[in-house]
């Protein structure tokens, strides 16, 4: 008797001490989810092809099986969902994230990033590697060009506005609640009951051609870079596209992006320097500005890919639902895009038309091609090595959009997952990043159009995400709570980007097709 007692009490001792244990580790697990996703906060700021996961890697962190009790009869009474637990999935199936913890809320724990950090992150979107094309906008638009620069930024500020406000709905006592996390939630949301997920699926194609034409955008600006700053070399812009390929498929077996991140960042202040040296340079020509080159008409073949060049350098809406519910205080959200894209267009402004003034007709696609062969070299050798350093960022967005949406889609997937049980990539799903990789060669081979490449993805891709889509969605949910204005702005505003949307799309696959036609000649 004595011996049975014994045992049982060793019994309930061992599984208390387990219990415990595997309490301690999960607590341990949710911690360093949290760590890892605020490793990620800290390095948004890098572009905008991470910012768009911020909210899904946390989660995924966070996601890990409740914790039962050996003893017959299922988990310990009281103990319920540990620290750090969750089965909260990305698609909206499971308790949303207040639920995931009892007597708190997940919000408490989970870092967040302050105005000016998120504000960063915005800047670093619309004011990137693509400010190089604005000059050459202005070459076609003249005056117009610049308007367009300070219109582009006041309706892309209000969509940005308008999208997070199609986050929220009011509950019963007439407080605005966050019911919706992302750009696909929304689209789902307003295609809804009839058509659940088609929205979702349109923003996911849309999501995958800009971040894919963003890559091969950095193929050809490497290419155009490297030809022009050494003219003397027997290498054509294609031989040098393929040399910066070759320097890229190592993207094809990335697992993620903290090593890239950190040169990414250097890079990107590397950049910022450059565009204040070209301006420098061209402030010391200031005698010399040709003011009477500055039109007051438009070149009507050409301006419309200028209107997808200036749009496509203002495109951050993607990441902006991330970005916002990542904010300690999202109250502060409409006063961050308010001076961020002040300061866009005020920045995007001067540095164009001082460059236009510079070289006037000689205006080239990537304005530093202008500069003088002693300091044109410097400068293109910089601006490459922040392409190929900033390469890997859209490449991976758009790898996990992919892989998310045919392979990983909780069981609804097109294919066969990627990864095996370990989590090693499967080697066709290497294969699959290499042909992505090939791809982004072969567009940038075939057209080596920096300036149309641009424009057709602005007018495709930019004009539907910055211009068409936050209009109707605002129109559609917050359809009972909108004033008269307000549909008026929403209304003007998507018949505005569809005409310039189609618009630049014609003119831009008729500059492709020529530019085609012209190569297969040469």
């Amino acid at each position: 008797m004595a011996h049975l007692i014994r045992h049982k009490i060793t019994n309930k001792l061992t599984n208390a001490a387990n219990t415990v244990s595997n309490k301690s580790q999960a607590k341990v697990s949710g911690v360093f989810a949290r760590m890892g996703f605020q490793a990620a906060t800290d390095e948004e700021g890098l572009g905008f092809a991470e910012c768009d996961d911020l909210d899904y890697d946390y989660r995924q962190g966070m996601k890990m099986d409740v914790i039962q009790g050996e003893e017959e009869g299922g988990p310990t009474e009281g103990e319920g969902e540990l620290d750090g637990d969750s089965h909260y999935q990305r698609d909206g199936t499971g308790p949303r994230p207040s639920t995931l913890k009892i007597g708190g809320s997940l919000d408490e724990d989970k870092p967040k990033i302050t105005s000016w950090e998120a504000g960063w992150n915005v800047t670093n979107a619309i004011q990137g590697m693509f400010v190089l094309g604005l000059p050459y906008a202005i070459l076609h638009g003249g005056y117009l060009g610049l308007f367009l620069i300070i219109f582009a930024a006041v309706v892309c500020c209000y969509t940005g506005k308008i999208l997070i406000a199609c986050l929220y709905e009011e509950n019963e006592d007439g407080i605005k609640v966050r019911v919706r996390d992302t750009y696909v939630d929304i689209a789902n949301a307003c295609c809804a009951p009839r058509f659940p997920a088609l929205g979702g699926h349109i923003v996911n194609v849309a999501q995958i051609i800009e971040l894919v034409m963003t890559c091969i955008l950095y193929v050809v600006v490497s290419g155009n870079l490297m030809v022009n700053s050494f003219p003397g070399f027997p290498v054509s812009q294609k031989a040098w596209s393929v040399v910066a390929t070759v320097a890229l498929l190592p993207c094809a077996f990335l697992k993620n992006l903290k090593a890239v991140s950190k040169f990414s960042m250097l890079c990107t202040l590397a950049h910022f320097v450059i565009n204040i040296l070209v301006v420098a340079y061209c402030l010391s020509r200031a005698r010399d500005w040709a003011w009477d080159k500055v039109k007051f008409y438009i070149d009507v073949k050409k301006f419309p890919i200028s209107i997808g060049i200036i749009v496509f350098s203002y495109t951050s809406q993607i990441f902006l639902p991330s970005l916002e519910g990542n904010m300690q205080k999202p109250s502060e959200f409409h006063c961050m895009m308010e001076w961020t894209h002040i300061a866009a267009c005020v920045l995007k402004g001067l540095f164009a038309l001082v460059a236009y003034l510079t070289w006037a007709d000689a205006t080239k696609e990537v304005i530093t091609d202008n500069l003088p062969s002693t300091i044109r070299a410097v400068v293109n050798i910089f601006l490459v090595a922040k392409a190929l350093l900033s390469y890997p960022l859209p490449f991976f967005a758009a790898v996990e959009v992919l892989e998310k949406s045919f392979f990983q889609d909780g069981g609804r997937a097109l294919f066969p997952d990627c990864y095996g049980p370990t989590g090693q990539l499967k080697s066709w799903g290497l294969g699959l990043r290499i042909v992505l990789v090939v791809f982004t060669l072969l567009m940038a081979v075939f057209v080596p159009h920096f300036a149309l490449l641009m424009g057709l993805t602005g007018s495709l891709t930019g004009a539907g995400l910055c211009f068409l889509l936050p209009s109707l969605f605002h129109l559609k949910l917050q359809w009972r709570n909108l004033l008269w204005h307000h549909v008026f702005f929403d209304v003007a505003i998507f018949v505005i980007g569809g005409i310039c949307a189609i618009s630049g799309l014609i003119h831009s696959v008729e500059g492709l097709i020529e530019a085609y036609r012209y190569n297969i000649h040469e």
